[in-house]
């Protein structure tokens, strides 16, 4: 019998990223050691989904595979310094993939393999090439359970915040939004489903508008805002 490669499992707590370790785990191709996940050091939530470390933890002891956190700071280097720490950390245990669940956005890609290639790790991508609607459609499949936790302002609006992502939900969305999201619309916390082995309970309070000032690779600085559900554990 052929020995699995050892790779990690880039964890954000949503939809894709459930769907692609989901698909991960029936292929068998590789031996998942670890989920790994950015964290702020200030709110202790990811990075972008905005879950409470808490959540992340719960949601690692559902699945069965131990979470390991990179913790950033606001620093511009940080994300890339935590990561060559975490692949340093891996590489020990001979971990050679880093796995995320990216769709279609080819420069994010390239910038994972731009990055991680270099130290000697492979980006494996289980959802690449599929369309949106492809995904969404395995995605209502796969049996798993989420809740939208944060949209974009402008995109969605807080009436969205909070919704079960279902067929309902698919033929409701505004025209011009990608269907899962994957331009950043909205941001999902996957709870139940095959892939865990106990329904993770939380409850959403109320909606919070967040402001971000991002700085362009032009220089120029651009205002976004998204409404950020506030989670209890």
């Amino acid at each position: 019998m052929t020995e699995r490669k050892k790779a990690v499992f880039n964890w954000s707590g949503g939809k894709d990223s459930a769907l692609a370790l989901q698909k991960t785990l029936q292929e068998n191709e590789f031996q998942v050691v670890s989920l790994l996940t950015t964290i702020n050091e200030e709110t202790l939530t990811s990075s972008i989904h905005a879950i409470p470390l808490k959540l992340l933890l719960k949601q690692a002891d559902s699945i069965g595979i131990p979470l390991y956190t990179v913790s950033l700071s606001k620093e511009k280097k940080a994300y890339e310094q935590g990561m060559t720490e975490a692949v340093t950390h891996f590489k020990s245990q001979k971990v050679t993939h880093f796995i995320f669940g990216d769709i279609f956005l080819a420069d994010v890609k390239s910038y994972r393999e731009s990055k991680l290639n270099p130290l000697g790790i492979e980006v494996v991508e289980p959802l690449w090439g599929k369309t949106s609607e492809e995904i969404m459609n395995d995605f209502l499949k796969s049996g798993i359970k989420t809740k939208i936790i944060v949209t974009q302002a402008d995109k969605l609006g807080q009436t969205f915040i909070g919704r079960e992502i279902d067929s309902a939900f698919a033929k409701s969305l505004p025209d011009g939004i990608d269907l899962c999201g994957e331009n950043g619309e909205y941001h999902t916390f996957s709870y139940d489903g095959e892939l865990f082995k106990n329904k993770i309970d939380f409850k959403i309070s109320k909606a919070n508008l967040i402001s971000y000032d991002f700085k362009m690779d032009n220089g120029e600085m651009k205002n976004y805002e998204y409404w950020q559900a506030e989670i209890l554990v």
